[in-house]
């Protein structure tokens, strides 16, 4: 953006330079030629009022005089039969009306003729004077060196200037640009310091009220979790008492049960506490998880009629997810199958290391197949369920950096 604010003001003001140059140019030689011109001609002039008073050889020594310097080129013609004196004089139109009693300026190949006639006793002489081209246009490549160099200079202290401003306009741009990201990142602590133009400045005062909102709304969405959940121990206990009433095996089976559920509602508090985004915890070997979970619910595999089938690799599997969120994963998928799938439809279940180092938790089933392609948005559900078990295998495995499919 910056480079783009200065490119557009060097062109802008380049265009404006040059638009007030190139005009100027022309002026600027024909201030030269008249100067030049008038130089000559005050000079022409004074030599014309010496020639009926001076004899021809102190007019001599005047025409040599001035041819001596200042770059022009002066004779005198004399009137009929009295000669030239200073350099010879071509026969030309100029000259013919000098003859005749006209005093002109005309232009010539070779710059600027200045032709004055005088009346003396013996006759009319003519005062004839030649600034070259070059006396006529010096002084002019030096004015025009000297304009361009104040152009490029102003060109120079314009960029600056929009460099600068637009420092001052994007800095605080930047500062939001990397708030947001905060924000995103889960620091939703995260506020700006109102600053630059009023715009920009008003774009910083919402958002710090966009964060602050998604603050207070997260913060209640973590209470009410934390709330409902820690609601669920007073039952969680009294079924845990009144297994403890039950006779073996029955008895062992329903606390291991109670005990998978409050392991749950622990982790479901501890998740609500978390202060950050992002999955938690040292990675897990999945290997290991998946054998696990997988053993937990082959009894009521065998129950329903099921055949299970597991497929895992030699030594372990480390995937970027904590164990608990892992084991969350693998039940939501393993209950979907037993859930939605007729009493003795076989499934299995595969751990297939990725060549990127990875692993692909595969699940798959006899069964009829999901009922819609978009069963994996959250809440939607074919089978009268909540609609959660796949969204959650769908977050932790993105947050792992996978996904689900």
């Amino acid at each position: 953006m910056r480079r783009r604010l200065a490119a557009l003001v060097a062109a802008t003001t380049s265009l404006v330079v040059v638009a007030f140059l190139v005009p100027l140019v022309p002026l600027l030689g024909e201030i030269a030629a008249e100067r030049a011109v008038a130089v000559a001609t005050g000079e022409t002039q004074s030599i014309a009022a010496l020639v009926g008073v001076s004899t021809p050889e102190e007019l001599r020594d005047v025409v040599d005089a001035a041819n001596a310097g200042g770059g022009r080129t002066t004779s005198v013609l004399l009137p009929a039969g009295g000669g030239t004196l200073g350099p010879p004089v071509p026969d030309t139109p100029g000259v013919a009306l000098a003859r005749a009693g006209r005093a002109l300026s005309v232009d010539t190949a070779g710059g600027r003729e200045i032709l004055v006639p005088v009346e003396t006793a013996g006759g009319r002489a003519v005062v004839r004077t030649v600034v070259p081209a070059a006396t006529l246009s010096r002084g002019v490549r030096y004015a025009v060196g000297a304009l361009a160099g104040l152009g490029l200079v102003l060109v120079l202290v314009a960029v600056l200037v929009a460099d600068r401003l637009a420092r001052w306009t994007l800095r605080p741009v930047a500062a939001l640009s990397a708030a947001a990201r905060r924000l995103a990142g889960g620091e939703l602590n995260t506020r700006v310091e109102p600053a630059g133009p009023p715009e920009v400045a008003e774009v910083g005062r919402a958002v710090n009220m966009l964060a602050g909102r998604i603050g207070d709304l997260v913060a209640r969405e973590r209470e009410t979790v934390a709330d409902l959940s820690h609601r669920l121990r007073t039952p969680l206990t009294a079924l845990r008492l009144e297994a403890h009433q039950l006779a073996d095996p029955d008895r062992a089976k329903m606390l291991r049960l109670v005990g998978g559920v409050e392991a749950a509602v622990d982790r479901l508090i501890a998740e609500a506490r978390r202060t950050g985004a992002g999955a938690g915890g040292a990675p897990a070997d999945a290997v290991a998880v998946v054998g696990r979970r997988v053993g937990f619910w082959s009894p009521l595999a065998e129950d329903q009629g099921r055949r299970l089938s597991l497929s895992l690799p030699r030594g372990p599997q480390w995937v970027r997810l904590a164990a608990e969120d892992l084991e969350a994963v693998v039940d939501a998928l393993v209950q979907n199958v037993l859930a939605h799938t007729p009493e003795g439809t076989d499934f299995a279940v595969a751990v297939l290391p990725r060549p990127d180092g990875g692993s692909c938790l595969v699940v798959t089933d006899a069964g009829p197949g999901l009922p819609r392609a978009d069963v994996v948005r959250r809440g939607s559900s074919g089978g009268g369920s909540t609609g959660l078990g796949l969204d959650i295998a769908r977050r932790a495995a993105e947050a792992s950096g996978g996904g689900l499919s």
